[in-house]
């Protein structure tokens, strides 16, 4: 029986980061409950803040109910602040906010964000930098809602045009406004250490 071929794999979970607020167009939530369909129908679990308000809740709401699997990771200060998500299957309530993103990152093989704020900026932000370090090796997903993300990705290019970010740290970050199409575009994306690949490139 032959091995299956290095190019193919089966994502087990991803992390999803996404706003505490609903947002201002129900669009931000019609996404939501489309993602979390959508993973839980091709059996993939979905990790993510724990919380049980705006998209976060929305998210985890809609994939339990089409019967995937929901992890959240919360901090113990937030637990109160963000309306802990009870009815998971299951909720690690963990010390800190750093030790939630090791803990999603951990657990996930890729990673999408959603429409969020600050929070949700910051947590893509530290994924694409420990890629960018070699401290992990999870490509990472903008589901761009309605254009919300438009104006960052056309910001992370313009990095790469002034120098600022190699197109392999560039490279990892995809984006699509189709769910269907950015799970596949992740799924077949194989991991790669950026940092071996940035050197490689300065040293040609």
């Amino acid at each position: 029986m032959s091995a299956p071929s290095p190019s193919v794999r089966r994502l087990r979970r991803v992390a999803v980061f996404c706003g505490s607020s609903a947002g201002d167009t129900p669009a931000f939530t019609t996404a939501a409950e489309r993602f979390g369909t959508l993973l839980a129908r091709r059996s993939i679990g979905i990790v993510y803040g724990g919380a049980r308000v705006g998209l976060m809740g929305t998210l985890a709401d809609a994939a339990l109910a089409a019967g995937g699997e929901v992890i959240g990771v919360i901090p113990r200060s937030l637990v109160q602040r963000e309306v802990a998500h009870t009815g998971l299957s299951s909720l690690e309530i963990v010390a800190s906010m750093h030790e939630r993103k090791h803990r999603m990152y951990a657990l996930a093989d890729v990673l999408v964000a959603l429409p969020g704020g600050i929070g949700t900026f910051e947590e893509l932000f530290e994924a694409l930098t420990w890629n960018q370090l070699g401290l992990h090796q999870r490509p990472c997903g903008l589901l761009d809602v309605e254009g919300y993300y438009r104006p960052l990705v056309e910001m992370l290019d313009r990095a790469v045009d002034r120098g600022f970010l190699g197109a392999s740290s560039r490279a990892s970050l995809l984006h699509d406004d189709d769910p269907e199409r950015l799970v596949d575009a992740l799924t077949d994306l194989r991991p790669q250490s950026l940092w071996q690949a940035e050197n490689a490139a300065s040293a040609r």
